[in-house]
């Protein structure tokens, strides 16, 4: 039995894959080893695999995750992977590889991940050729649930909301500015924190011209600062992975269109897509 996995900051997808070919799908939390140590991770798993799941019958462990782009990032996860399913061969492989993968398959073209956190790249049908570095949730990531619910959250801090917004952010939330302050400043995970207020502002109905207006401007300053920059990138197609872009997608094709680029695939997670490359397209490593 095999298992590929999707992690993102917030959540991870698996799906484990039988020697019958049946597929079993279940849920984490997000492990971004810049937020979560090893220790952390093992016992996360520990406490939240499903209880059926004989670990000692797993012989490989396909892990792609959210932070895990440098040598050093990928063995805190690789570490905490290998003390749960010991019996396991584990490869990790960075999530904007998932997202390649995933859209594209073996053919080459643009991918994003517009979810708690923002990446991009060019990919030519095997490995990613160029990705221009997202700044992480402090410095960039824009367009991301992290960016949108930081200009939700600034917005609320300094009385720019609408008075309707502000009333019914209030009444949903009841956070004063020093309980968020605490949340961003003193807390862990500040980024999952700040990306939990995009579901707000997706459901947010009593002034949806404000909703769409941080949407869209969140989705101008990720083409500007990030995609644009890509030598010919009018050339590619959009192709995005993620719950943000897929929530907000009609927003973000228009973005997209006026900014020179034909819309591609938007999907929520990669999950399916992965399985299939593993099984059919390149059953090898990551």
């Amino acid at each position: 039995m095999i298992i590929i996995a999707d992690g993102g900051s917030t959540k991870t997808n698996w799906c484990l894959v039988t020697e019958e070919g049946k597929k079993v799908y279940f849920n984490t939390e997000g492990y971004n080893p810049y937020f979560s140590s090893t220790e952390y991770i093992i016992q996360s798993l520990n406490e939240s695999l499903p209880t059926d799941l004989d670990k000692n019958e797993i012989t490989e462990v396909n892990y792609y995750g959210a932070g895990c782009s440098t040598a050093d990032m990928r063995m805190v996860v690789e570490v905490a992977m290998k003390a749960v399913f010991t019996k396991s061969k584990v490869n990790i492989g960075h999530d904007l590889m998932a997202a390649a993968r995933a859209l594209l398959g073996n053919k080459e073209g643009f991918a994003a991940i517009l979810g708690t956190g923002t990446n991009t790249c060019i990919y030519d049908g095997k490995d990613i050729i160029n990705n221009i570095d997202s700044g992480a949730y402090i410095l960039g990531d824009e367009g991301s649930g992290c960016y949108i619910g930081k200009k939700l959250l600034t917005d609320y801090l300094r009385g720019y909301m609408p008075e309707p917004v502000r009333n019914l952010f209030w009444e949903t939330f009841k956070l004063t500015p020093d309980d968020i302050n605490e949340q961003v400043y003193t807390q862990p995970r500040a980024n999952r924190f700040c990306a939990s207020f995009s579901k707000f502002v997706y459901d947010n109905n009593v002034h949806i011209e404000y909703s769409r207006n941080l949407v869209r401007t969140s989705f101008e300053d990720f083409f500007r600062n990030l995609v644009t920059h890509y030598p010919d990138y009018q050339k590619y197609s959009f192709n995005c992975i993620g719950s943000v872009g897929y929530n907000f997608r009609n927003v973000l094709e228009e973005v997209v269109t006026e900014n020179g680029m034909v819309v591609g695939n938007i999907i929520r997670s990669p999950i399916d897509n992965l399985v299939k490359f593993h099984l059919e397209l390149t059953p090898s490593s990551l």
